[in-house]
């Protein structure tokens, strides 16, 4: 009982130790309501990324495409933006672009290689066909999007399978989602005439900026997914014991596909908001960001081997994140040191994810 309220308490005691170290010694320029502020609007995207990494995580798999998701998703809204279209089009492009990012990964990490490959080709060719045809964004992009999904159903009986480490399926995309992104812009960031409802989301609030509200009703319902939902019932099944899981019923392609849908289209929200926070589209950003993800997770309670996690842990170790990255620049520490500081929390996440699983046999 007093083991598991420590652990439970863990994360909440090092951010009282770590932002009471930088009080100490940053004093009023760390202190302020302002700068206060500015720690939870930085923490608002890697944490509503962190939020979806830690369902992966539950699940037995690794996503180390996450920054380079954000920036192509962050692409496709300033993309939308600079084309004319609103707010809720533009959000909904880059929700949508991470999501199908997440059923990309979850495709060929469960082994439908060539269902996925199929899939995708006939979302681009019916997307490329109706804009010849004079259909504007976003409607070709759902006529593709439908097609592929057709194409997806008529294919489920598809017996052959090759199933791929997540490790592997995401190290390549992180390369191959950044290219795109850079791609889509011509490799130049791409800007947009300001929308008042975007530039709203990470700007100061009356109680909180809207943004940080955005990741805590994020991170409320995949907490509550997670602990009272049949479906995170299967997660934590899942990567606890995959044969375990098998034998009770679990369906294992399904529920890991989906795990990785829901956990990217995390990345997505996250893209919104980083896109209101630089008020364009930047192919570069979010680099480091799927590093600080995963440490957020470890340091929140999740097990790097699957089957444990806490959702408001994550954001507690985001938090903690923010705290050194913000302490170190208001002590005027040169870059490297943060790097530095910010490798060695890294490090120390995951000896703490090993401690906890040897005390735990």
């Amino acid at each position: 009982m007093k083991a598991g309220w420590l652990r439970a308490a863990g994360p909440l005691l090092g951010l009282l130790c770590v932002w009471s170290l930088f009080a100490l010694t940053a004093g009023s320029k760390f202190m302020s309501w302002s700068n206060q502020e500015l720690m939870l609007l930085q923490t608002a995207v890697v944490g509503t990324a962190a939020v979806g990494a830690t369902w992966i995580i539950v699940s037995g798999g690794i996503d180390l495409s996450v920054g380079a998701n954000i920036a192509l998703s962050s692409m496709v809204g300033a993309w939308l933006l600079r084309d004319g279209h609103g707010f809720v089009v533009a959000a909904s492009g880059s929700i949508a672009t991470g999501a199908a990012v997440g059923w990309l990964i979850g495709a060929l990490v469960v082994g439908h290689l060539v269902r996925a490959l199929l899939t995708a080709a006939t979302a681009a060719l019916l997307r490329y066909a109706a804009h010849a045809i004079g259909v504007g964004e976003p409607w070709a992009a759902m006529v593709g999007a439908a097609g592929g999904a057709g194409t997806w159903w008529a294919m489920r009986r598809l017996p052959w399978r090759l199933p791929l480490s997540p490790f592997i399926v995401t190290l390549g995309l992180w390369g191959a989602l950044r290219g795109l992104a850079k791609g889509l812009g011509g490799q130049q960031p791409i800007y947009f005439e300001a929308d008042d409802t975007l530039r709203a989301v990470m700007q100061p609030g009356p109680l909180l900026p809207p943004g940080v509200w955005v990741m805590l009703g994020t991170a409320a319902i995949a907490a509550l997914l997670l602990k009272r939902s049949v479906f995170g019932r299967h997660t934590v099944a899942l990567g606890s014991s995959r044969d375990t899981a098998r034998l009770c019923g679990v369906d294992l392609g399904r529920t890991e596909l989906s795990v990785y849908v829901l956990g990217c289209g995390c990345a997505g929200i996250a893209a919104v908001m980083q896109t209101s926070f630089l008020s364009m589209g930047d192919p570069m950003t979010g680099q480091g960001y799927e590093l600080k993800a995963i440490a957020a997770a470890v340091i929140g309670g999740a097990s790097l081997t699957g089957g444990e996690g806490a959702i408001f842990g994550t954001l507690l170790g985001a938090l903690i994140m923010t705290v050194v990255d913000n302490g170190c620049t208001k002590l005027e520490l040169d870059n490297w040191v943060q790097e530095v500081v910010t490798g060695a929390i890294i490090v120390g996440a995951v000896a703490l994810d090993r401690w906890r699983q040897s005390r735990a046999s």
